[in-house]
């Protein structure tokens, strides 16, 4: 496993504890994502590195997240049903920064669309959907924070799964065993991915996103 790790109460200290941000594993070239499949699913895209095969549907949405633990909430630590393997997904930043681009927001904010018609036009023709979501910390408790996900379809879909991802790691095992610290209420002992505010450079993007907003 290639992600850098530290412990989940070294990392918490260095986050924001309000508002909207990005927060991921990055480095110059690409930032991890996570998703969550069945076993069919998981076992092609880990095997040809990349997704298609094995029951993945390209003509659905399918959710990115770039937070480790609002994917361990979302999966219940890679136990719910159709969520048993989670991945470690690394996309190349320019096409990351291209999904950010092209988001719209899944429900109405006036500030940014000005007339909900004009929201609901570009929702209908938009191919990437964005929701910010509350974080969760290892329990499952929200947190005033939020985190970033993104449903993709369409061309973004394909692009996704076929050009800009650049490697797939099945981190299973790792939940797991991170999960037993959890049960434990062991969280001295709880090691997650090094996470940092992931840095939008673009004016335009980064207050369409509206991130740093408390909300």
């Amino acid at each position: 496993m290639t992600l850098k790790l530290n412990l989940y109460t070294e990392i918490e200290k260095t986050l924001p504890t309000t508002s909207r941000y990005i927060l991921g594993q990055y480095n110059q070239d690409s930032i991890i994502v996570y998703q969550a499949f069945n076993e069919a699913i998981a076992a092609r895209a880990v095997r040809n590195q990349k997704l298609g095969g094995g029951g993945f549907k390209f003509d659905r949405m399918s959710w990115i997240k770039t937070g480790f633990l609002w994917m361990m909430y979302r999966s219940g630590w890679a136990s719910k049903p159709k969520q048993e393997r989670v991945l470690a997904i690394h996309v190349k930043r320019d096409g990351f920064d291209n999904l950010l681009k092209a988001a719209v927001h899944s429900s109405y904010v006036e500030p940014i669309y000005q007339t909900h018609e004009n929201w609901q036009q570009q929702v209908t023709n938009s191919e990437v959907r964005l929701q910010w979501d509350p974080d969760h910390d290892p329990y499952g408790n929200k947190l005033e924070r939020r985190a970033i996900q993104l449903g993709l379809r369409g061309d973004a879909l394909s692009r996704y799964a076929s050009e800009w991802t650049i490697g797939i790691e099945d981190i299973t095992d790792f939940v797991k065993q991170q999960h037993e610290h959890v049960l434990a209420h062991a969280l001295d002992k709880l090691l997650i991915p090094v996470e940092d505010i992931y840095p939008v450079t673009d004016s335009a993007v980064f207050s369409k996103l509206g991130i740093g907003l408390v909300i």
